[in-house]
């Protein structure tokens, strides 16, 4: 088999897009643009994977070093063309046979399917180089194909067209296929053009032609080819790429009640008979499980959900995992850390911070339980807070099962309520409390007969 070989150009500034931050490490659906272009080319199964890097290199290496690892990079310095960059791989690939895939940093549309068969068709002829084509109903800004029976003849830049050639459709991606073996030595020859004076690889597709050396076109889907320059584009390729997401799901059995306003990530997995209603955002790498109903306005980042799984509307669950037929919301917070146990209910407007909640637990209204462990079949109440912050130290509270926390407790941490233990309504619970105990802490209530009528009379006279 023929070895294969990619190289990634990603060295642009992308000035329109008026951002401090490299092009190709905005994101798009949970990953950046240069991400999505390298899991494209993951089925070639190539020897070598090169980026060129240039403007804020430095981020750009260090944020792929820790998500891919075993990349190659080399920099270009000063941005002259896109041959010059092909060539600043030269110390790379030299001596090396074999087919080399250049890829856009900037073009996250591609699709594995299209990268594969730009590399198959091009070891199938034997080609020079292949080009990835498209055809465009608005082309402005492409260099167009230029054909001569049938057969890529040049590609021609808009700003050297012709009328006639800028009414062609048929448009250059950017995405070649090049044999090694002559490529390096056609890059140098490739002419300085423009007042920039810069190399660009369709130089040497007409280079190729002129010697005779066989020049292939693969077509791909238009949408396919798109490369990011602005925000605006950003934000079109993310519809994009939501719509496949979503196409994806309800083939794979999840119900989507409104794609247009699903909002998923393309690495959270969705499992059959689940039911996704208006305005969810499911971000990075979350899981949920088969037959869950996710409400309106919920959203769910790098977390874990099990099946037969209830969210009402508006929760929000961050770093967390919930499981199996467990019910949030509506307007919960379930923070980084924190752990729904089955069948356990976190009711309305309840946070848990770093939290486990034991199966069929329940905290139903209007409570802060942080940094604590709550057991299996313990209720807190509404309005119960763990007070876990002294000023300076974080601390723990410990619930065990079956406890029953009346509403409106304060558990001034650390603090351990033992199994079976009962605390009443409007304690503040500075000691630990023992297994099958009940702790009151809360003052003795005194009633003033006729006080209240007093009261306002006096309120009455200082007006």
């Amino acid at each position: 088999m023929t070895a294969r070989h990619v190289l990634v150009l990603a060295a642009g500034k992308g000035t329109r897009m008026r951002s401090s931050r490299p092009k190709v490490l905005h994101r798009l659906a949970g990953c950046p643009l240069v991400e999505h272009v390298l899991r494209a080319a993951d089925p070639l199964a190539a020897a070598s994977t090169t980026l060129v890097v240039g403007h804020q290199a430095e981020a750009v290496e260090r944020e792929l070093a820790v998500s891919r690892g075993a990349l190659g990079f080399v920099r270009q310095e000063r941005q002259l063309g896109t041959a010059h960059a092909v060539l600043q791989a030269e110390p790379m690939l030299a001596g090396q046979r074999g087919t080399l895939i250049v890829l856009t940093g900037d073009a996250p549309l591609v699709s594995p399917g299209t990268a594969q068969a730009l590399a198959e068709t091009h070891e199938r002829t034997g080609a020079a180089a292949t080009v990835l084509t498209a055809t465009l109903e608005r082309p402005y800004g492409y260099g167009r194909i230029v054909r001569r029976g049938g057969r890529l003849a040049e590609v021609v830049e808009e700003a050297d067209a012709t009328p006639a050639q800028r009414a062609l459709r048929e448009v250059n991606s950017g995405i070649y296929a090049f044999d090694l073996a002559p490529l390096f030595a056609a890059l140098r020859a490739v002419p300085e053009a423009g007042p920039k004076r810069e190399r660009y690889l369709p130089g040497i597709l007409r280079r190729y032609r002129e010697q005779g050396l066989d020049v292939e076109t693969v077509v791909a889907a238009a949408d396919e080819i798109r490369g990011i320059n602005s925000r605006h584009e950003l934000a079109e390729a993310g519809a994009l790429m939501r719509h496949r997401k979503n196409e994806e799901m309800m083939a794979a059995g999840v119900t989507i009640v409104d794609p247009a306003t699903a909002y998923v990530d393309v690495d959270v997995d969705v499992g059959p008979d689940t039911v996704i209603h208006p305005g969810v955002i499911l971000e990075g790498r979350t899981s949920i499980g088969a037959r869950c109903e996710l409400h309106a306005g919920v959203r769910i980042v790098n977390s874990v959900v099990g099946d037969d799984v209830t969210v009402n509307n508006h929760s929000v669950i961050i770093d967390a995992e919930v499981a199996s037929a467990a019910r949030v919301g509506p307007f919960a917070h379930i923070r980084p850390g924190s752990t729904v146990g089955a069948e356990a209910k976190v009711g309305n407007f309840v946070e848990l911070k770093k939290a486990t909640l034991g199966a069929g637990a329940k905290a139903g209204h209007l409570s802060y339980v942080g940094d604590a462990a709550v057991g299996a079949g313990a209720n807190i109440g509404a309005g119960t807070i763990t007070c876990n912050f002294d000023g300076a130290v974080k601390h723990r509270t410990t619930i065990g099962e079956d406890v029953f926390v009346g509403s409106g407790t304060q558990l001034v941490a650390p603090v351990t309520v033992e199994r079976g233990a009962y605390v009443a309504a409007g304690s503040c619970i500075t000691d630990d409390v023992p297994a099958d105990a009940l702790a009151l802490a809360r003052a003795r209530q005194v009633n003033k007969p006729e006080r209240a009528a007093a009261l306002r009379n006096k309120i009455a006279d200082s007006e």
